[in-house]
């Protein structure tokens, strides 16, 4: 057989086998695996290991979404995380985020100068503008959110904290922490004497005014002084101003449409503006009440005591069915209004 006669048999058989031999092209999902090699993942022990480290640096971890993937979300682990899902930068309009990270860190330093301080628990924070996949990888859609990675399983609901019925005080987020985790952490806040200055500030202004008038004290016998000094304490404590001192809420929050909350929704909690509220209100109140005491006196004339009488009833029945609403909004349940439900 000749060479030529041998070339074109072999052309023709590897045409035919051609179709069957030749691969499909693959798709880049398919491809991409293969074209980056993967990292070896982290030892329990290596993330053990860098999560003391950057704990030593700041108790709050900043995280993004590579090392929140591999430091909390990756299985298995010794230790639990408490997150705080915030957006911190001004362009993204979140009011409360800047207060709620104050409080997160708060109870974060508090915890990690205590006595249950252990590698058992770590608290982290992700950024949206630094760890947007970390957020849609938790169907994160709103900031604040604050949640609780144990060290077993995922993340149920009751690892999500209410921070629209509680708030986001300090001493709330350690409440909830010590429910998840038995570990109770008492917050530390740093001393604020402006308190202890504007009491320093007042003593020193009344005693120069006695001073200025020792030679006639007959203001201190009026009983309308005392009177007005006697309804602004009434008021300051009705209102909740010791509650805020005690307590430290924030003043306003974030509603559920996205907004700014200005009353709590839960009996349980109170706003700071929610108690300016409640105090201006008590105030209108107890004026509109004055006003009737002083229509029943004999001395005035008919029609200023007529009108005295009127606008007393109207400011009374208007204010305090404000008064009644509010509570109604914060006490599910209460069967009764007056005028505004």
């Amino acid at each position: 057989m000749s060479p030529l006669l041998l070339l074109l048999l072999s052309c023709s058989c590897v045409a035919r086998r051609a179709p069957s031999t030749a691969p499909s092209e693959p798709s880049l999902s398919k491809i991409a695996p293969s074209s980056a090699p993967s990292e070896p993942a982290l030892s329990l022990q290596e993330r053990v290991a860098r999560l003391l480290e950057l704990a030593a640096k700041r108790p709050v971890i900043r995280l993004a979404s590579r090392p929140f993937r591999e430091l909390v979300r990756t299985s298995p682990k010794n230790y639990s995380v408490v997150v705080m899902f915030t957006a911190l930068q001004g362009h993204r309009g979140c009011a409360v985020c800047r207060a709620a990270s104050e409080e997160f860190s708060l109870v974060a330093n508090s915890y990690r100068y205590s006595q249950f301080y252990s590698t058992k628990m770590f608290f982290a924070m992700v950024d949206f503008d630094d760890g947007s996949e970390a957020f849609e990888s938790m169907g994160v859609v709103a900031a604040p959110v604050l949640m609780h990675f144990p060290a077993r399983g995922r993340p149920r609901a009751v690892d999500s904290m209410d921070l629209q019925r509680v708030g986001y005080s300090g001493e709330a987020i350690a409440r909830w922490i010590y429910e998840r985790t038995d570990i109770n952490i008492r917050v530390f806040r740093p001393p604020n004497y402006t308190g202890t200055m504007a009491l320093l500030i007042l003593i020193a202004l009344v005693g120069g005014l006695v001073y200025l008038r020792r030679n006639n004290l007959e203001f201190l016998f009026n009983q309308n002084t005392w009177s007005i000094v006697a309804m602004f304490f009434v008021l300051s404590m009705v209102s909740g101003q010791m509650w805020n001192h005690i307590r430290g809420p924030p003043f306003v929050q974030k509603s559920a449409t996205g907004g700014v909350a200005w009353i709590h929704p839960s009996s349980q909690g109170q706003l700071v503006v929610e108690t300016y509220l409640v105090l201006g209100l008590y105030a209108l109140v107890a004026a509109g009440l004055v006003l009737l005491c002083e229509a029943g006196e004999e001395k005035a004339e008919p029609g200023l005591r007529r009108m005295q009488a009127v606008v007393g009833l109207v400011m009374t029945v208007v204010f305090y069915s404000l008064v009644l609403s509010i509570f109604r909004s914060k006490a599910a349940g209460y069967p009764y209004s007056l005028l505004i439900k």
